[in-house]
């Protein structure tokens, strides 16, 4: 397995993340907490160490199968990427979005099913159109003071917002993004016309 940083940080991680949408069975689908288990051991002994999870992927469940693993192995191993914004609670009108009330409570609430003290970097899901830049940064800076986050990022979210958060984040003195996710394939190469060349201008990983 080859490793690179990820972004202008120094976080080495395996070239290849394990995405971990189909951790859990519900919806009447995906792989159930063995085989995930399974498949998280041929990762590791492969040289992986970067899992992308989400706070939604199968209702929680993603993130409290990957919690259990790494809990019984080395944490400190492996780089667990996750994210906040689409709604898990559909009785709380402010448990989605980018707003920092949705964040602090979001991140909380994956550190428990995470069985961690900290996440290694986490991602904006994707982007509301209501919540200002400014306030996603100062969050997510303020989370990476009180070592619960490591490293901000950022998915799904048009390249004008990213580059005016990064501007913004290096004048107020913030941490910046280091990663972007989009959708990327032979079919939606969109992308390459303005996501991935900011990217490179910001010296960030996509993935």
């Amino acid at each position: 397995m080859k490793y690179k940083l990820l972004g202008r940080s120094g976080l080495k991680v395996s070239e290849l993340c394990l995405g971990t949408m189909g951790f859990g069975t519900e919806a009447g689908w995906g792989a159930d907490k063995e085989t995930s288990f399974a498949i998280m051991d041929t990762f590791a002994n492969s040289g992986g160490n970067f899992i992308d999870t989400a706070n939604i992927y199968k209702l929680g469940n993603s993130e409290k199968i990957i919690g259990e693993y790494i809990s019984n192995h080395d944490r400190d191993y492996f780089v667990v990427a996750t994210k906040y914004t689409l709604k898990d609670n559909l009785t709380n009108p402010n448990a989605s979005g980018n707003n920092r009330k949705n964040m602090m409570r979001s991140v909380e609430e994956s550190l428990k099913r995470l069985k961690t003290d900290f996440i290694d970097l986490l991602y904006l899901h994707i982007w509301d159109d209501l919540t200002p830049i400014d306030e996603v940064l100062r969050g997510m800076d303020d989370l990476i003071r009180q070592g619960k986050v490591n490293y901000a990022a950022i998915s799904d979210t048009p390249a004008w917002v990213v580059a005016k958060g990064n501007t913004l984040a290096e004048l107020m003195g913030w941490s910046q993004f280091v990663a972007l996710q989009v959708e990327y394939s032979l079919l939606a190469r969109t992308p390459e016309r303005e996501l991935i060349p900011m990217a490179k201008h910001f010296g960030m990983t996509v993935t």
